[in-house]
């Protein structure tokens, strides 16, 4: 992967790249409402051995920044929306370090599943989400809030999906009735020269386990 990398071709994001991405978010929008989730059915609030048990949805705020200290993620987070072809606009390709957050969806540590966006990387470096494939089970993603509010996620897992036979609502769909879950989402796998996308997107799924307040915030 890296050495696909290495090339001004697989270092760039491509605009038909990130579209195969995003779309695959907006059908899931538009088709997830009264449809379960091919993963749901665990009973509410259970988690896998030695996670943490889940917190109770937050009331609803909407982000601006998320840090992922295990990657050393500490980004700005901007609201997103729909193109005039359907797809979710990805960040600026000009602010590498920013997140783009499905504004028109869930709030993240509200119940339901919030979904944010970043790219891998750019032509002469890596971007906000190049590590993300790196994520573990129990790490921490914090998501503060313009309501002063933090809310912290424990990651549950990290998956690579091949583009090919995408299912979005596997994906993207919330794992457990009731609450609150966040899902990071970048391209993968390897860069196609060829037909200039990557072959694969990572997801990492997690799950509200605390809530707090930014430091300095009045209670």
């Amino acid at each position: 992967m890296s050495e696909a990398r290495a090339t001004a071709g697989g270092r760039l994001l491509t605009f038909v790249a990130w579209s195969v991405l995003v779309l695959g978010l907006w059908l899931w929008g538009r088709q997830l409402t009264g449809i379960p989730s091919p993963l749901a059915g665990r009973a509410g609030g259970e988690v896998g051995p030695g996670m943490p048990a889940a917190h109770a949805p937050m009331p609803g705020s909407s982000p601006e920044r998320v840090d992922v200290p295990s990657l050393g993620v500490q980004a700005p987070v901007i609201s997103r929306s729909l193109d005039k072809d359907g797809a979710i606009e990805p960040p600026p390709y000009g602010s590498p370090g920013t997140v783009g957050w499905w504004g028109a969806g869930t709030q993240p540590g509200v119940a339901g599943t919030a979904l944010m966006v970043g790219h891998v990387d750019t032509k002469s470096k890596p971007a906000v989400f190049f590590g993300l494939s790196s994520a573990q089970p129990g790490e921490k993603v914090r998501v503060v809030r313009a309501d002063g509010s933090v809310a912290e996620f424990t990651i549950e897992d990290v998956r690579v999906y091949d583009r090919a036979g995408f299912d979005p609502h596997k994906a993207y769909g919330q794992r457990v009735a009731g609450r609150a879950e966040l899902r990071l989402v970048t391209c993968g796998g390897s860069y196609d020269k060829a037909a200039k996308e990557y072959t694969a997107n990572v997801v990492v799924s997690a799950y509200l386990t605390g809530a707090g307040v930014r430091p300095g915030t009045a209670a």
